[in-house]
């Protein structure tokens, strides 16, 4: 019985720390050797053809770089993920905070009034035009109007950490 009782403490033992390395391994992978999915890389110029641009009638990039908020009011995504956009609207000295939204601009104004989130823009746009296939959908966008950052989803905390840390890093 004590012989039994070694044995299975061993396999225990040996689980517990085949379950650390995988995970560390996890964590080295995520975390120190691959660049988040979701933060577009800096490109060459030769590679120019994988830069997506957003071209919105009326909307001038060149002036600071732009947070879009790609949401729509039926969108309980969105809803839920009100409070990290209220933190956003707060914390985003230098850049633009736009909401682009598929109802019309009154409508979406109200629906921010309603969360308490504000923004320096509001517009109506269909997620097409954007290149977004669904809300909420937040995109970093450059002087020259390129998207160099795009999350999707309600964001988990480590993702809301790095759009606070593009922000933060984005040259005026």
């Amino acid at each position: 019985m004590e012989n039994l009782h070694k044995r299975l403490e061993l396999v225990a033992n040996l689980a517990i720390i085949i379950v650390a390395i995988v995970f560390g391994i996890v964590l080295v992978k995520r975390y120190l050797i691959a660049q988040p999915a979701n933060v577009a890389s800096n490109r060459s110029s030769t590679e120019s053809h994988l830069v997506e641009r957003i071209n919105l009638p009326g909307v001038d990039w060149s002036q600071r770089a732009t947070l879009v908020l790609a949401i729509s009011t039926s969108c309980h995504f969105c809803t839920e993920s009100a409070p990290f956009y209220r933190d956003l609207a707060h914390a985003h000295e230098g850049v633009r905070l736009m909401a682009i939204l598929p109802q019309p601009i009154e409508v979406g104004k109200h629906y921010l009034d309603t969360l308490g989130v504000q923004v320096d823009e509001v517009l109506q746009a269909s997620l097409n035009e954007i290149n977004v296939n669904g809300t909420p959908t937040l995109l970093l966008i450059n002087r020259e109007g390129t998207v160099v950052g795009k999350w999707v989803g309600r964001l988990p905390a480590e993702k809301e950490v790095q759009v606070r840390y593009a922000l933060s890093s984005t040259t005026n």
